[in-house]
């Protein structure tokens, strides 16, 4: 059993920086791949990070590459989306869930096993 807790939301300006955590529990935290869902209102849970497990994979949607930074310390049982250039669509509920099992599975919801209760990113203009 994991569980999963996120923090560092909040209100930014427009090209601000946040940085948010997910806290895991559980004895093989570390071996689950980890990603970041975001769902804005009236739109459909995207993904917009995930790493592997040893850390030697990550997955970025396009719009935010080259914004957003995933990375984990698995002797601490983190995982964090460090998020800089932020833009006003980049407002949603940011959600962490994680899975074990094959990276090829990360680009799809169901091969997650655990979420997070989320945690809001409001960026204003």
């Amino acid at each position: 059993q994991v569980q999963l807790v996120e923090s560092g939301g909040g209100l930014v300006q427009a090209g601000g920086s946040l940085r948010l955590s997910c806290a895991g529990s559980g004895r093989y935290f570390s071996a689950y791949t980890v990603g970041w869902f975001r769902q804005a209102p009236g739109k459909e849970r995207e993904l917009a990070a995930a790493i592997y497990w040893t850390g030697g994979a990550t997955y970025y949607v396009d719009s935010v590459k080259g914004r957003f930074t995933v990375s984990r310390n698995n002797a601490e049982n983190m995982v964090y989306l460090q998020m800089n250039s932020l833009k006003p669509e980049d407002t949603a509920v940011y959600y962490c869930a994680a899975y074990s099992g094959s990276w090829d599975l990360f680009s799809t919801p169901t091969s997650y096993d655990y979420w997070g209760q989320g945690t809001q990113v409001t960026v204003s203009s």
